[in-house]
């Protein structure tokens, strides 16, 4: 199995020819992005990908912006979502990452809007994933676990960080068995948060080396999984990002550090650690 780095696009309006450049430079080997707006948006980028021979994750967002209008309803989420597709699908993307929904639903409403949407994702042949994200569906891990009760088939994207600041605590005690979501999860955004935050002011800081610890952890653990499951291929997207996530200075709103050299630090730091990973799984198999 081999681990391909995406560069996220979020924050960045740029041609997407000129973060490719960088990403590429850095080891990424394509990018993730939300859905271009339009279709013509959609063709120039996809002209851009093709051009340089790069994979896609796209990002399907429902019912309006990261905080979803709270009057939309599952069916302007699913409308949403079927014309994003459309949008999609002239980029020839590796699969959708779906950020929908709303955290105010309860669970069987949650699971019924999973279950539409697989079937639209199905009916255009694509590969969905379902992200694990504040102020949408499986905003906690406890809600996700009785998604997967009732729907054992859905794949998704884990961004722990998440959980960790919905749950106020790094999710490492013995009762929180998180096993039936990590054998589900498909792709990874790799983003360290702590209790009180979805962003570390920086990874490497010795402050947040507990964080980091649990959130390689669970990345290990998701590796391991999808190499059982036969995965060839894993992806991680490391998501640092702008929006109040990146720590700035009281008063003059400077950046505390440089938000693409954090990203660039995480996707090196988990290349090297996912190595080390796959060399211990094939030591243990020689072993047994």
């Amino acid at each position: 199995m081999k681990l391909e780095l995406f560069r996220t696009l979020w924050g960045d309006n740029r041609r997407w020819d000129i973060p490719l450049t960088e990403a590429r430079k850095a080891g990424f080997v394509g990018l993730e992005a939300r859905i271009p707006p339009t279709h013509e948006k959609a063709q120039e980028c996809a002209a851009i990908l093709q051009g340089e021979g790069a994979p896609f994750i796209a990002i399907a967002m429902t019912g309006g912006g990261v905080i979803p209008r709270q009057s939309a309803t599952v069916q302007d989420h699913l409308d949403d979502l079927h014309d994003a597709i459309d949008r999609a699908l002239l980029m020839s993307p590796r699969f959708i990452n779906i950020l929908g929904g709303n955290d105010r639903w309860p669970t069987h409403k949650q699971a019924e809007f999973i279950a539409s949407a697989q079937e639209i994702c199905r009916a255009a042949n694509v590969v969905c994933c379902f992200e694990t994200h504040r102020s949408r569906i499986l905003a906690t891990p406890w809600i996700t676990l009785d998604v997967i009760r009732q729907l054992p088939d859905v794949l998704f994207t884990a961004d722990i960080s998440h959980w960790v600041v919905c749950c106020e605590r790094l999710l490492d005690d013995p009762a929180d068995d998180f096993s039936s979501f990590i054998s589900r999860v498909h792709h990874i955004q790799a983003r360290v948060g702590y209790d009180q935050g979805p962003q570390a002011p920086h990874p490497a800081a010795p402050e947040y080396a507990p964080a980091l610890r649990f959130h390689q952890h669970i990345w290990q653990e998701i590796w391991q999984s999808q190499r059982t499951r036969g995965y060839t291929t894993t992806t991680m997207t490391p998501e640092c990002g702008p929006d109040g996530y990146l720590h700035t200075l009281p008063f003059t709103n400077m950046p505390v550090a440089d938000l693409w050299s954090l990203n660039v630090w995480t996707g090196q730091t988990e290349y090297e650690h996912f190595q080390h990973v796959l060399s211990d799984l094939g030591n243990k198999k020689e072993l047994g």
